[in-house]
């Protein structure tokens, strides 16, 4: 007989303990003792989701594969091939967790698995490395946050470009373009456009379906531990791997998969990492209660001013990615602040951050996109959701992380999980 999943079982509980108790892992390269090689050696990884974006990172430099993880057995074969020897498959995450011998979990799932699978890698004494978008509600992101520091692990969120690689449209990092906001040459309140202007493009073809007839579920995929803590839906093949962007029980469309990589550099930019909008406006057609759909325009305003365009329609074709008072920045690294660069020369650059995770994993130093930050930004991804399903205007409070006086609203950020799942 099949054995009954539960969130609790093994060691689980023992983790959910040492957590309660404010018990601090350290990764055993650390420590020394048993099994004990050299800190100059590899560390240990295991990944969990294989389907797509997790088969791309079986290999990072400064860490040894051990482990992958998937309910889906083709993914799973697939991987293994790829791995070659040495390295074991799953189907159940937490038998994964058990393993003491490996130090980081790289979660490739979809959304509606994140929070769940790293706070349980935190409590198991698991430093963790999450694809984007980082959870799928805002009260989920609270979680890692309270899980990852109560156990001191390392979290890093897999979207970059705040620290490395061509920030979209410009041809330059983010970090000239942080400068020229922290200069004041463009003065403040600064108003940000994110359009297929900057390169953006927010697939809307990852839209839901929304009439899915109800199929058999293949031999091959174990359906149920798929969905884990969403609502149960019948199995339709477009709800599964790469089409579950375009239902809200897994993610958010386009918005949800690929927003985190555009918003998360302009909190950084901005400097808004400790605070969030307090006002979201829409522009979009009535949503589905299901199935994602598109939307013409989102607006997010922070308290000081300070606003961030999404702009689905691609309409503002001449808008700079950054205006203020005193002056634009557009794509290209293109100004009309004369003698912006030469300006820029008399200026400090932004602080220094740790950008290398298996250091920053060797060092216990946190690293540049972490869960607090992370959770910041992917606010950003579910203040715009919450807006979208309801389809009206939402007044947010950055620092209790609620909406105002709307019940409705506050239900999105705390959803339920489906039994026996649960933080």
């Amino acid at each position: 007989m099949k054995k009954k999943k539960t969130i609790s079982r093994r060691n689980f509980i023992r983790g959910t303990l040492a957590a309660a108790a404010s018990v601090t892992f350290v990764p055993r390269h650390v420590l020394g003792g048993k099994g004990f090689t050299s800190p100059s050696d590899q560390l240990t990884k295991a990944i969990i989701g294989v389907g797509g974006m997790g088969r791309v990172h079986i290999e990072y430099g400064g860490a040894r594969l051990l482990a992958v993880c998937d309910v889906d057995e083709h993914h799973l074969q697939k991987a293994l091939e790829m791995a070659g020897e040495g390295v074991k498959g799953y189907k159940d995450f937490r038998e994964v967790l058990d393993r003491a011998d490996i130090d980081i979990v790289h979660i490739a799932t979809p959304p509606h698995w994140h929070a769940l699978m790293a706070a349980a890698a935190a409590r198991a004494g698991k430093d963790i490395w999450c694809e984007k978008p980082m959870t799928r509600t805002i009260a989920e992101g609270r979680e890692v946050i309270a899980a990852v520091q109560a156990a001191g692990r390392i979290f890093r969120l897999n979207t970059w470009f705040r620290f490395r690689g061509q920030f979209y449209g410009f041809g330059t990092t983010v970090e000239p373009i942080k400068k020229v906001v922290q200069s004041g040459l463009l003065g403040w309140p600064l108003k940000v456009t994110v359009s297929g202007v900057t390169g953006f493009n927010w697939k809307f073809f990852w839209s839901g379906k929304t009439h899915l007839e109800p199929q058999p579920v293949p031999s091959h995929l174990d359906y149920d531990m798929w969905l884990g803590p969403a609502p149960y839906k019948p199995y339709h093949p477009h709800r599964v791997h790469g089409s579950f962007r375009g239902y809200w029980d897994y993610d958010g469309g386009g918005l949800g998969d690929m927003g985190q990589h555009y918003l998360d550099p302009i909190q950084y930019i901005l400097g808004k990492d400790h605070t969030s909008p307090i006002e979201i406006e829409v522009d979009a057609p009535q949503q589905h209660p299901d199935a994602v759909g598109s939307w013409r325009r989102i607006r997010m305003r922070y308290a000081d001013g300070c606003e961030i365009i999404l702009d689905g329609e691609n309409r503002d074709k001449d808008a700079a990615f950054i205006a203020g008072p005193d002056g634009k920045l557009f794509k290209g690294f293109k100004s009309d602040v004369p003698n912006l660069k030469k300006k820029l020369a008399s200026f400090p650059d932004p602080e220094p951050q740790q950008v290398d995770f298996i250091e920053a994993v060797k060092t216990r130093c946190r690293f540049a996109l972490n869960e607090e930050n992370g959770h910041r930004s992917c606010t950003l991804i579910n203040l715009g959701k919450a807006a979208l399903r309801l389809g009206r205007r939402l007044w947010f409070d950055p620092d209790k992380q609620g909406f105002i006086a709307d019940e409705e609203a506050n239900r999105l950020i705390d959803q339920p999980m489906r039994a026996p799942w649960h933080l």
